[in-house]
């Protein structure tokens, strides 16, 4: 049951910082002039890159920060933070569809940019992944977990993008704004939780 519960927590947690509801309205609008077949092939090249990028902050997000000597507690703080402020701009700056829309004038590869990144693997998502893996409290079977869920919620997104006709007519932009908020004031929890565990393990671990 803790198992459950754990594997649940960590969806919440990658399903808010990932976001594939959001990932919608920016899809729709980067894939306007696009032809059916030409969407589909976005849509599965943007899911495959964001997978890409969040493996790697998996598999050496840690020994990166090892090699610079920047302890992890440290690193849960600032990541708490970040993400933190990142789910401020979520709750009441302008929605995730709104900012990453207006990114789409200038861009050519819309399948890795907004779509791969930051709007399905977003900052807030690498961090995130960076914490749930974190090798002194997560054994190599925990980290294998968290990354099938992360690989679920992308590929969620990748099915979102591909229904994405009647999904956009089903709960218009509104809908998707009214989500992104949801999403981002239980990333503001997750982010408090994240600063309150890295202080206590920073003071607990000593000089």
């Amino acid at each position: 049951m803790d198992g459950m519960h754990e594997a649940v927590g960590k969806f919440v947690i990658l399903w808010a910082v990932i976001d594939p509801v959001g990932t919608v309205p920016v899809f729709i609008s980067a894939t306007a002039q696009q032809t059916a077949a030409e969407r589909r092939r976005t849509a599965l090249i943007a899911s495959l890159t964001a997978a890409g990028i969040l493996l790697f902050f998996i598999m050496a997000g840690e020994p990166i920060l090892r090699a610079m000597a920047v302890p992890l507690p440290a690193f849960q703080i600032a990541g708490g933070i970040v993400l933190f402020l990142f789910a401020m701009t979520m709750i009441f700056g302008e929605s995730k569809p709104e900012q990453e829309t207006k990114m789409l004038r200038s861009v050519q590869d819309t399948a890795v940019f907004p779509l791969a990144t930051p709007s399905i693997a977003s900052p807030g998502a690498m961090m995130a992944v960076v914490l749930l893996t974190e090798n002194q409290s997560h054994t190599l079977l925990d980290q294998a977990s968290t990354a099938a869920i992360m690989l679920l919620v992308i590929a969620t997104a990748l099915g979102l993008m591909l229904m994405a006709g009647p999904i956009s007519r089903l709960i218009g932009s509104g809908g998707a704004s009214v989500v992104s908020r949801v999403m981002g004031l239980i990333l503001a929890s997750v982010a408090a939780t994240n600063v309150l565990e890295g202080t206590k393990l920073y003071f607990s671990s000593g000089p």
